[in-house]
């Protein structure tokens, strides 16, 4: 049952997820998308009961390795279902969320929303949600409840946060899930490319081995054609956003967006750097040769990266706009339902 704070006026965050999960709905059916949802669950979230002989079709995850070397059987584990699922959102932070994707919308906006759907789609079917990030070197985690005020709860610190004066640290909030949380979950992990390239084999292989997880990669940024007229810099400059400068606090992440309409973002040559986390200035993008090698980086990143995470059997997906959002979710979780089938 809902606490009092679950009152619908009290649930900013809360009501426009609602919203967008209801406006897709309409599009489509309401039982896709909650299907989609819980298909994560097959095989997923269950508590161990006791052990059996490895019959034809079993998942080979489930093989107890240690207990098959003693009895000189092939041992798989039995699960009971647990009456709630734990859901983790992992975000990621530092200043490269405060830059935009190649649809110009800012990666933290995004990666807010993203988190904000999946959290209320746990809420919605009675499962725990929790939420882990790392400011400035310090893991802050949301412990894992149940309810709508818990997911308005963990949106409105995220969206608190100020990224654009640290790095990131995404490896020390998986370590932390590895080393301090036993419960096993359904881990999403929400990033971009260059936080999939920093998090070690080592951490993914001990964190898929303990939960199911899955990737969420937030778009970057990419070279446009076009000019950017003195104009366009002035607003910028009124803006608080200076070309090679990020800001990301509620108020100038604001500003960038009412700045940064499609009619100007058509026209500004704006590309962020993953090797930098910064902008790359104007003169940058006009150089021909320098756009491919920048084009072809991002492609080897992006094929290393998709290589990496198949090692673990981690499925992911790519988001660049608010519209797609909730398209790429269910395509995500068909994905992870059907890899686990294998």
């Amino acid at each position: 049952m809902e606490s009092r704070n679950d009152d619908p006026m009290m649930m900013n965050y809360v009501t426009k997820i609602r919203a967008k999960v209801n406006i897709y709905a309409s599009k489509k059916t309401s039982n896709l998308f909650d299907g989609s949802y819980k298909s994560i669950y097959q095989g997923n979230g269950l508590d161990f009961e006791n052990l059996r002989e490895y019959i034809p079709g079993d998942s080979i995850r489930d093989i107890d390795w240690k207990a098959s070397s003693r009895s000189g059987k092939t041992l798989v584990k039995r699960y009971m279902a647990e009456k709630k699922h734990n859901i983790m959102l992992v975000w990621d932070t530092g200043r490269k969320m405060s830059a935009h994707t190649k649809d110009m919308e800012v990666k933290q906006d995004l990666a807010l929303n993203v988190g904000g759907i999946i959290g209320y789609l746990a809420a919605k079917n009675g499962d725990n949600v929790g939420a882990i990030y790392n400011r400035r070197g310090l893991v802050q985690y949301h412990q894992l409840r149940t309810g709508t005020y818990n997911i308005e709860r963990i949106l409105t610190e995220y969206d608190r946060e100020i990224f654009d004066d640290y790095e990131a640290d995404l490896e020390k909030s998986l370590q932390y899930i590895i080393k301090n949380i036993r419960r096993r979950m359904i881990i999403f992990v929400i990033t971009d490319a260059k936080g999939i390239r920093d998090v070690s084999e080592g951490t993914l292989k001990k964190l898929a081995g303990q939960h199911d997880v899955l990737f969420i990669r937030i778009g970057d940024a990419d070279y446009t054609v076009g000019s950017v007229t003195e104009q366009d810099k002035i607003n910028a400059a009124k803006s608080g956003l200076m070309f090679g400068q990020n800001n990301s606090s509620k108020e100038k992440r604001q500003a960038k967006k009412k700045t940064l309409g499609k009619d100007i973002a058509s026209e500004l040559e704006l590309s962020y750097s993953m090797e930098t986390d910064s902008y790359i200035p104007e003169f940058f993008t006009k150089n021909k040769k320098l756009q491919q090698i920048e084009h072809e980086t991002k492609r080897k990143i992006d094929a290393d990266n998709a290589d990496k995470l198949l090692q673990y059997r981690i499925v992911n997906t790519q988001i660049d706009n608010d519209e797609e959002m909730v398209d790429k979710i269910v395509e995500l979780l068909t994905s992870h339902r059907f890899a686990n089938m294998r």
